[in-house]
């Protein structure tokens, strides 16, 4: 098989052949059709992310079973899938409670910790591939629905995780990202009024027809300050930072309203400290949440929604697996709109 290399530290991908892998008991080989390129795995393809080279990133994957090995149920060949980026045991108190991202046993992630799937096959644990819903043509849509196990689970597990409600003021920091624009557009499917916050204008926009009813350009600073202004000084309900540096997360602690929820993603953030207002913790009843990746439930859910025409993900770049470089170029810029992805076969 074809497939993108990552062979060292800041090393361009190379385009290799591959021996076709074989199932193992309780694995499974899928035809991938396409596979997004987020900014998780950019981050290995930049060096943020450790990873044992030689490496195949990619794990947002449309494709089709092409092999089951022995003990593997619930697939069989052809089924249209899509993959469960964590690897989880699937065992402790965690997994059995349906909280796999809390895992005490993981084995890392697809793509990162094993090979993934810029390639023309990928292998993987059985219970990594979710079936696509009957209803959803994965030919038709195969970049859409391989993105929709982060762009679109990952805000749908925030709308529960800080408990948003129809009405309230939801404001996303990092809109214009991957995961922020479908933020915006997950929040407006949840009948709230929408803030975007960026420091892009050209992306603002593109967060406009999304859903969003405001737009605060941070390239000045003034965050906090903005959102203040466009609640009449009460603040808002629920800040949710994709982008989680220092300054973003003290500006969204300020900006809270009594009662208010600030949810923080990772982004450039991860490792980092902030400040926050003991005093307005206690008095307004504020929150500081963290939310890590998504549960297989709330993929399947947001695959459901898509399956309804309730929502969809919004893709603006599709180009060929040879083409990998140039597409991580765009994603390294910030210059997608939406999301990215390859097409593989």
């Amino acid at each position: 098989m074809k497939a993108m290399v990552l062979t060292g530290l800041n090393r361009p991908f190379e385009l290799q052949q591959r021996p076709d892998p074989v199932a193992g008991p309780g694995e499974a080989v899928a035809r991938v059709i396409t596979c997004g390129a987020g900014l998780t795995i950019q981050h290995a393809r930049a060096g943020r992310r450790k990873v044992q080279f030689p490496r195949i990133i990619g794990h947002e994957i449309t494709g089709e079973i092409a092999e089951t090995g022995p003990g593997v149920r619930g697939l069989k060949v052809g089924d249209a899938v899509t993959t469960y980026f964590y690897l989880n045991c699937g065992h402790c108190r965690w997994c059995l409670t349906s909280l796999e991202p809390m895992c005490e046993n993981s084995g890392g992630q697809i793509g990162l910790d094993c090979d993934g799937a810029y390639a023309e096959y990928v292998k993987l644990p059985a219970q990594n591939f979710i079936r696509l819903p009957e209803g959803i043509d994965h030919k038709k849509y195969p970049a859409e629905l391989g993105v929709v196990t982060d762009a679109l689970a990952t805000p749908y597990k925030v709308l529960r995780r800080a408990s948003i409600k129809a009405g309230e003021t939801v404001a996303v920091i990092g809109a214009g990202g991957g995961l922020g624009i479908h933020q915006v557009m997950m929040a407006k499917w949840a009948r709230t009024r929408v803030i975007a916050v960026d420091t892009k204008p050209v992306k603002f926009e593109a967060c406009r027809k999304t859903g969003a009813d405001e737009v605060v350009d941070a390239s000045a600073g003034r965050v906090a300050e903005q959102l203040l202004e466009l609640t009449g000084g009460h603040g808002v309900d629920v800040v949710v930072d994709y982008v989680s540096t220092t300054a973003t997360l003290e500006a969204g602690c300020k900006a809270l309203a009594r009662r208010g929820r600030l949810v923080t993603l990772g982004g450039g953030g991860v490792g980092k400290t902030f400040g926050v207002s003991a005093a307005d913790l206690l008095n307004k009843e504020q929150s500081v949440l963290g939310s890590r990746y998504v549960t297989r439930g709330e993929v399947v859910e947001s695959l459901d929604l898509v399956a309804r025409g309730e929502v969809f993900p919004l893709v603006s770049i599709v180009r060929p697996l040879e083409e990998a470089e140039a597409v991580h170029e765009l994603v390294e810029r910030g210059d997608v709109i939406g999301r990215a992805a390859l097409r593989i076969s």
